[in-house]
This record gives structure tokens, C-alpha cells and sequence, in this order.
């Protein structure tokens, strides 16, 4: 497999979805649904959500929590067992195995960005000058997607970052397999 072109078209495919409206995670996730069995139209409703950091509500970055939804596709992939038969949930070594999987996924997100928290990456939590942070209002309607949005969001940054770092990860995993 040529990963660097696979990831290239994977990035190119979720900045789309994002500049197409979709929400963060949406468009991740969406970038891979073809490789877990799933329909874009699925993919976008499973992860419509998480987007904005959860509901809008600024908490972890959509664009994290779609890779993590990704994870759980890929620690339990159907693919993966020449039976078709994988181990399921409540299988307690499998929860372990997602749990390290999200926990290494969301070490290299915050590695590259300096956190997983929408608020922070969107900059809604810096410090006024009399020392306070401003509290954050937490609004349901998402933004018109115009020129200046794109301007002043890192949010098509955090999709390219994040279809990254989960293509690293599948590489590194298929990859060590194959040796």
C-alpha cells in the first residue's frame, strides 16, 4: 500500500466533507467509512454529535472524538479475522485494547496540536487581563460556514490532523503485523 498517498486522499476527503458543511467528526469519520463497511450517509449520522466539541458544547475536539470512533471500528475489525467472527464487547481484554488504542490516538492528536479540548484549540479559554476566563456560552446553532469562519478556525487544521494521525496509526499497525 502506498500510505502517503492513501493518507493524502483520506486529508483530501475530510477537509471536503468539512468545507461541504459537515461537522468535524463527521468529516472524519465519514473520510473512512468505505474502509469499515459503513455508507458516508451512516457515517454522518453516527458522528453528527460530536462535532464542536460534543454538541457544540466545546468539550473534546469532534475531530478527536471521530478517530476515536474510528478506533473502536478498527480494534474490533470484522476484516482483521479470517472468520468473521471477532472478539465483542463486553470482552474485557478488547475494552483494554480500544482504551490504549484512544489513549495513543489522543497522545499524538494533543502532541501535534497542544490539546484535545475544542475550547482550548478554538482559543475561548484564554485569560482577560483582569485574570478571569470568560465564561463560555454554549449555543446549539453552529456558525455560517463563510470565508471569515475558515479564517479564524483551526477547525479544517484539526480535521487534516486527525485523519493524520489515525493513518499513522493504521500504518504503524499494519505495517508491524506484516514484519
Amino acid at each position: 500500500m502506498d500510505w502517503e498517498k492513501e493518507t493524502e486522499e483520506r486529508v483530501a476527503k475530510a477537509v471536503h466533507y468539512f468545507k461541504q458543511g459537515y461537522n468535524c467528526s463527521q468529516s472524519v469519520v465519514m473520510a473512512f467509512a468505505d474502509k469499515y463497511g459503513m455508507t458516508e450517509e451512516f457515517a454522518a449520522h453516527i458522528s453528527g454529535s460530536f462535532g464542536g466539541g460534543i454538541g457544540r458544547m466545546r468539550e473534546t475536539c469532534g475531530s478527536a472524538c471521530g478517530i476515536f470512533m474510528l478506533a473502536g471500528m478498527e480494534v474490533i475489525n470484522i476484516n482483521d479475522d479470517p472468520t468473521g467472527m471477532p472478539d465483542t464487547y463486553p470482552n474485557q481484554e478488547l475494552k483494554k485494547k480500544n482504551y490504549e488504542v484512544v489513549q495513543r490516538l489522543a497522545a499524538d492528536f494533543r502532541a501535534l496540536t497542544g490539546s484535545i479540548i475544542c475550547k482550548e484549540l478554538l482559543g475561548l479559554n484564554k485569560q482577560r487581563a483582569d485574570g478571569t476566563i470568560p465564561e463560555i456560552q454554549i449555543v446549539a446553532t453552529p456558525e455560517a460556514r463563510t470565508d471569515e469562519y475558515y479564517k479564524k478556525r483551526p477547525c479544517i487544521r484539526m480535521v487534516e490532523t486527525a485523519t493524520r494521525v489515525y493513518m499513522g496509526y493504521l500504518r504503524e499497525k499494519y505495517e508491524s503485523s506484516i514484519s
